[in-house]
């Protein structure tokens, strides 16, 4: 999976980042106004209360007025009130809208991921991929909230500037002198964020995938006894993402009190100003607490103002990845024709076909200059040593990979005019892994088949002789089988995988090596089982065991990518050396 260097994506300007994001907000706009609207009602108040201190003291504690004691602790409590109800709004608001936003940006990742070719995830972690759909995506949430925190914060610091202006302007002058000394801690620690917040969930990408892999293939490492080192190794990719999140909470926390150090030079120069005009009688004690009051409201927002910018530069590193996959133009998804494939199988041509698993120059090749034909009805086997390109072959006809040279036609059309869809309905392949899904049997073989009555999928079953251990089993066809089907043995996953293709009804059917992993009493029912799925039926099979395929109307001998001869098993014998190597090797081997 290709992904853009540190450099190029610190490159990218955040504004434009911000503003893309934002465009995911715009479908719900009013609730982003109800949210500014509500978070101006907080500064307000916030201002307001800064505002009541200065007649709370004169009119209460220094002229001692009754009246005053009634209205000033109600005024109180009402914007108390107000401010409360404002920020509950806002925040139900921004957490809305910031939901909806990522259900939609992972449904576009997803959808985005799901639909490229199978050669990308061959080269990407699985992990990987779920990372960036769930804690990416995650990420980005973060950051309308965060900036509408900030928009509230600097109304508020508006409010407050205000409220100190008009208290004492001269003295709001001097404790404002420190303000701009913020400017560039602040940007130092946005560029710090945004880098430790990337790095930190590449490690947790990084790990992810590593999690996956080894849960995955937890058998394994059970069986070669290697659970410290892989515990070692899990080790010092935690270490890793230890390391980058301390450096983040370093630079998270010294934002913190590098801004209360600023505010405290400010507040200290209000108190030795001030307190000299208190003393000389020029500022009344009110006068100067309210100042005071708002002074270090004030500097609360400034403060507040980091945690928000780490929100909005997490936010911003998540969306770098995000838009990575959305818009690399390497990242292509698959595409079909216009033509949908909905008449009966007649006739399917290579010819002349070439594949590479690699783009770059004189890269060897996977097929090379393969052509034959399969007609309807046909039953074709592949055979050959192993790498010879019988898998790949077959892989090209559900077009799972592009061939680079030559072409297939199916039914007189090049198989990359019909839809997808259509195309890889009629294509049903039955492979050696087996995958099933962590649902109940009745899903796993109606899975791909809309609407599928119980009785086609119990006949499907039967005939895959499936039927009678699943009946056995406590709940029967609504029995979940845990993940790939780990309750099952071999046999039984094999044949729940026939059931699957016999209720898909395709006309084309492909054995990959369905038999070849399952001992000799599962592979006798497994073979009576793709007996019935094959008959009529147009078929390649590929088959590790050639006793299983010496009925085929047509053998096709592959090696090295190429097809050196093809014929009857009675033709090939004697005639293709490979053939009779193979046939020679085998049959003494079973023979003894």
């Amino acid at each position: 999976m290709s992904s853009d260097t540190d450099s190029d994506r610190s490159a990218r300007p955040s504004w434009r980042l911000m503003l893309r994001v934002v465009r995911y907000f715009l479908p719900y706009r009013w609730h982003i106004v109800i949210g500014v609207l509500s978070s101006g009602v907080v500064s307000l108040t916030t201002a307001g209360s800064a505002w009541l201190i200065k007649p709370a003291m004169d009119k209460i504690f220094l002229e001692k007025d009754g009246q005053a004691l009634l209205y000033i602790p109600l005024a109180f409590i009402v914007l108390t009130l107000f401010k409360g109800v404002g920020r509950y709004v806002q925040n139900w608001c921004m957490n809305a809208s910031a939901l909806r936003v990522l259900e939609t940006l992972r449904q576009e990742l997803f959808y985005k991921i799901i639909g490229l070719p199978l050669r990308f995830f061959e080269g990407s972690q699985v992990g990987v991929l779920m990372a960036r759909i769930l804690n990416d995506v995650m990420m980005i949430r973060q950051s309308l909230p965060a900036f509408v925190q900030i928009v509230r914060q600097s109304l508020t610091m508006l409010g407050l500037i205000a409220v100190v202006f008009h208290q004492n302007w001269r003295l709001a002058c001097w404790a404002l002198f420190v303000l701009p000394l913020a400017g560039a801690p602040f940007v130092w620690f946005s560029r710090k964020l945004r880098r430790y917040g990337r790095r930190n969930a590449e490690v947790n990408a990084d790990v992810s995938g590593m999690l996956q892999e080894l849960l995955s293939g937890i058998r394994v490492i059970k069986a070669f006894a290697t659970e410290r080192q892989e515990t070692r190794r899990f080790d010092v990719e935690n270490a890793r993402i230890v390391d980058i999140s301390l450096r983040q909470i370093s630079v998270t926390e010294l934002s913190s009190p590098v801004m209360e150090l600023i505010g405290a030079l400010g507040i200290g120069l209000v108190i030795w100003v001030g307190g000299m005009e208190v003393i000389n009688g020029s500022m009344t004690p009110g006068t100067f607490f309210s100042f005071v009051g708002a002074l270090i409201m004030l500097y609360d927002p400034v403060k507040s103002l980091s945690s928000a910018n780490m929100a909005v530069q997490n936010a911003l590193a998540g969306a770098e990845r995000v838009f990575a996959i959305l818009d690399a133009p390497d990242m292509v998804q698959e595409s079909g024709g216009d033509t949908a494939f909905d008449e009966p199988f007649r006739e399917l041509v290579f010819d002349r076909v070439s594949l590479s698993y690699s783009d770059e120059p004189g890269a060897p090749k996977a097929l090379d200059d393969i052509s034959f034909s399969l007609g309807q009805g046909e039953r074709v086997a592949l055979v050959g040593p192993s790498g010879a390109g019988k898998t790949s072959l077959v892989n090209l006809i559900p077009r799972f990979y592009v061939p680079g040279a030559g072409r297939i036609v199916l039914n007189g059309r090049p198989i990359e005019a019909y839809t997808l869809s259509s195309l890889r309905r009629a294509v049903a392949v039955v492979s050696q892994d087996t995958f099933l899904f962590d649902t109940s049997i009745r899903d796993n073989i109606a899975y791909g088949t809309d609407a599928a009555a119980d009785d086609d999928i119990t006949a499907a079953a039967a005939a895959a002789y499936a039927n009678g251990f699943v009946c056995d089993l406590p709940e029967g066809y609504a029995t979940r089988i845990g993940e790939r089907g780990v309750k099952l043995s071999g046999g039984q996953k094999q044949r729940l995988t026939i059931a699957r293709a016999l209720l898909k009804d395709a006309p084309l059917l492909i054995l990959d090596e369905a038999t070849s992993a399952l001992d000799s009493e599962s592979e006798r029912m497994v073979q009576q089982a793709l007996d019935n799925l094959m008959h009529n039926r147009t078929s390649i099979v590929i088959a590790h065991r050639l006793s299983t395929i010496l009925a085929a109307d047509r053998i096709l001998v592959m090696d090295q990518g190429r097809i050196v001869d093809q014929g009857r098993h009675e033709e090939l014998l004697g005639r293709c050396a490979l053939y009779t190597r193979l046939y020679a090797m085998q049959f003494h081997v079973e023979g003894g």
